[in-house]
């Protein structure tokens, strides 16, 4: 028998127009946002298989670029980590990019290099808690590495509220380098941190990726392929692990990059274990990247002197770089105000959720919180 179910909220069936609802709850109002999945059943019971997958998404839109065009540029950057709160600095500094690209600032070398730490910090700290929820047991009890990868995660979180005065929404960065300068010692403790980072890694790869009960679990689930991800934009970890060679850091580095030579790590079969091997290696990536920063962080100021009014000429500019989950974009439209006349956002999420629709079907129901559980997306950076 085949059945529409919908997966993901608790609602009454006659307002979804399914035969059943499914919750993934309970969901606290933390979590990372509410999604729900609209999924085609043949079969019942333990032998069900998912034969068609909708993303319906939409939960969370609170009109993020609608709220840029009525704040000054300033004001915007408050704004501009609040749709993936992973990604904060990431996101930050693409806006920061865009307006610097229109106004001709040149950002000191000292921020340079600490925007590049900064962001290299957040991705490992990002990816850390995706991994985290995939360390425990199948009944979902902690494990060792649970309590290694909380504690990695938090070490990284530590020195960038040091750094910023925020956990989730740092702001720490403004038009024409950073808001304020990293405090004394602070590299020394970014190091420490990386050590931590490194010895937890340990940790979580032999829980996950090195486990053999896991990788049963995870081998040949959710498969997408590398046509497939080519076709919807799918970037990031989830683009790599199946195939798409495709790295901002490598391939048109922001500043700051280009000098340390990133390898992306490249997957092939595209399954829900070669998405987890995927976020793994980018720890360990930016472990190594903030390594090589911290062996030179020039001296002087972190930022320029900005007008009384930051105004852009009149034209428009895009900018794009390589967020945590895969490629964010920026297309600033000025007309030489004081507001912008248009920001629009191309976020990783919304690009790559797109891909379930693709990679589910197929997959036995049972087997569901497997491929959702490896294919990491921010539902406030879908709905913006």
């Amino acid at each position: 028998m085949d059945r529409t179910v919908t997966v993901g909220i608790g609602a009454a069936t006659e307002h979804l127009g399914v035969d059943h609802v499914v919750d993934l709850g309970p969901l606290h109002p933390s979590a990372h946002g509410a999604m729900r999945l609209r999924l085609g059943l043949a079969g019942t019971g333990p032998g069900a298989v998912i034969t068609s997958a909708v993303p319906l998404v939409g939960h969370l839109h609170r009109g993020a670029e609608k709220l840029f065009e009525v704040r000054d540029y300033r004001q915007v950057m408050a704004l501009a980590n609040r749709h993936d709160w992973w990604a904060a600095v990431a996101n930050e500094v693409l806006v920061a990019h865009a307006v610097e690209r229109m106004t001709g600032i040149t950002v000191p070398a000292r921020a340079v290099r600490l925007r590049v730490l900064l962001c290299e910090l957040g991705r490992a700290m990002a990816h850390l808690a995706f991994l985290t929820p995939l360390t425990r047991t199948v009944g979902g009890a902690h494990t060792e590495a649970t309590t290694a990868a909380v504690s990695a995660r938090e070490a990284v979180q530590q020195v960038l509220e040091e750094a910023s005065g925020g956990r989730i929404h740092l702001v720490a960065n403004r038009i024409g380098g950073l808001r304020e300068d990293v405090p004394a010692g602070w590299t020394e403790r970014v190091a420490a941190a990386l050590e931590v980072v490194t010895a937890a890694l340990v940790a979580v790869r032999q829980a996950t990726v090195e486990d053999a009960g896991f990788v049963a679990r995870h081998r040949g689930v959710g498969v997408l392929a590398h046509r497939d991800a080519v076709a919807l934009g799918v970037t990031g970890p989830a683009g790599r692990a199946s195939g798409v060679d495709l790295d901002l850091r490598r391939d048109d580095p922001a500043e700051g990059y280009a000098e340390l030579g990133v390898r992306p790590v490249l997957g092939s079969t595209g399954d829900a274990l070669a998405r987890v091997q995927g976020q793994v290696a980018e720890v360990a990536l930016a472990v190594e990247l903030v390594a090589r920063c911290l062996l030179d962080v020039p001296d002087g100021p972190v930022n320029v002197r900005l007008p009384g009014t930051v105004a852009p000429g009149e034209g428009s500019v895009h900018v794009w770089g390589e967020a945590p989950l895969g490629v964010a974009g920026v297309h600033l439209v000025s007309r030489g105000e004081r507001t912008p006349w248009r920001l629009r956002l191309r976020t990783a999420s919304f690009s790559n959720v797109q891909a379930l629709a693709v990679l589910l079907p197929g997959t036995p129901l049972e087997l569901l919180p497997v491929a959702l559980g490896s294919f990491a997306v921010v539902v406030g950076d879908i709905d913006r």
